[in-house]
């Protein structure tokens, strides 16, 4: 023990050695990054980038950036290394902030901040697209091995309300490294472009990154104003109805089967609603399944249609669009079996003879009473 004693105050100094040199000296000043630019590199895409500064005092310390987004939307965010991609609408323009840092679990320190920004593209106000919404859809490719699913996009919009008459939208779409012009348009009866189909895009139905459309216009008279806009793909994506939905009824049990839709994901990232409708009595049920098979017990004596929707499951991406309801199918029969009328009958008459017997007996039992009635008149 009387050996081991200074060896451990000697690794104890040795600790707290290292610790001074790890902490950030308070007495370290930090310049700001140089040569910060913000440059546009596609549709609703800029790169930032800046450099050190060349008269930082170099110390055995780690150096990284703050970002600060301050606008068309305020974020913020750190990095070590010296330039960003940021997916982003510009038709408001675009700036941001960036400053050196240096921090640990005890201090934090930070530079002066260096900006730059994009200005909005010009434009008069109230000339660019409205109300711009768009769709995706999926469908099989059985020509293309590679890809054996195409997605479709449907974009609609609105002239602006202070767009000359010879306004010409034109649309564009960006996903990921591909962009896309549309040549097929849809006009109002002024001939102006207020809508856009691609019936095969470059874009993937289970990728993550941002769908990024562009409307931008001419007109003789004045300048219009570009819009942008940026769509999560699970938020416009159309799902397909359910396939080769089937019903059978045994009995009092109905059983409905079909198979998962036209689409790029596999069977299990679904989940379906069937809804089952009494036509008889207007009954409505509905069941949320996971599965593609759902049984149900019934009035043998109705009549029901059948219907299926999908969704993407939240398992395989983010909660979306629900399908449209697929066509009903019709089951069973409303109207009622000949022995089952024979037994209406039968009860009927049954019921029938009943009361015309307690009628008789009444009157039979009010005969004498009535005559006795007369003789204590009289």
């Amino acid at each position: 023990m009387i050996i081991m004693a200074p060896i451990l105050l000697i690794l104890l100094g040795a600790t707290e050695i290292l610790q001074a040199d790890l902490l950030p000296d308070e007495k370290i000043s930090l310049l700001p990054p140089v040569n910060f630019t913000i440059k546009v590199t596609g549709l609703a895409q800029v790169l930032l980038h800046w450099e050190p500064n060349p008269d930082q005092e170099q110390r055995n310390v780690n150096l990284e950036y703050q970002v600060k987004i301050n606008a068309p939307k305020e974020d913020d965010y750190e990095t070590r290394i010296t330039e960003s991609n940021c997916v982003t609408i510009l038709h408001q323009g675009f700036s941001a902030s960036v400053r050196t840092i240096l921090q640990n679990d005890h201090s934090f320190l930070a530079s002066s901040w260096v900006s730059a920004e994009v200005q909005a593209p010009p434009g008069s106000p109230r000339t660019s697209a409205l109300n711009l919404t768009c769709t995706t859809n999926t469908t099989a490719d059985n020509y293309s091995h590679l890809r054996p699913y195409q997605v479709s996009l449907h974009c609609t919009w609105l002239v602006g309300t202070d767009a000359p008459e010879d306004t010409q939208y034109f649309l564009y779409y960006r996903y990921g490294s591909w962009t896309e012009e549309c040549k097929e348009y849809s006009k109002d009866i002024l001939e102006r472009n207020i809508a856009c189909w691609f019936p095969r895009t470059f874009i993937h139905s289970r990728g993550r990154d941002w769908l990024v459309v562009l409307v931008n216009g001419s007109s003789k008279h004045t300048t219009i104003k570009p819009f942008d806009q940026l769509f999560a793909l699970h938020t416009i994506d159309q799902i397909n109805p359910p396939l080769n939905v089937t019903a059978e009824i045994e009995g009092t049990r109905l059983s409905i089967q079909w198979e998962k839709p036209v689409s790029a994901f596999p069977i299990h990232c679904f989940d379906y609603e069937v809804k089952i409708h009494n036509t008889r009595n207007g009954y409505l049920q509905i069941e949320k399944m996971m599965t593609n098979a759902f049984i149900s017990i019934i009035d043998d004596l109705s009549k029901y249609d059948v219907q299926v929707r999908a969704a993407v499951s939240s398992m395989c991406r983010e909660a979306g669009l629900w399908s449209e309801w697929s066509q009903p199918i019709y089951v069973g029969n409303d109207e009622q079996k000949p022995l089952r009328k024979w037994f209406l009958f039968v009860l009927m008459a049954t019921i029938c003879l009943i009361l015309l017997i307690l009628s008789l007996i009444c009157r039979t039992k009010l005969d004498p009473l009535r005559q006795k009635l007369k003789s204590s008149v009289i």
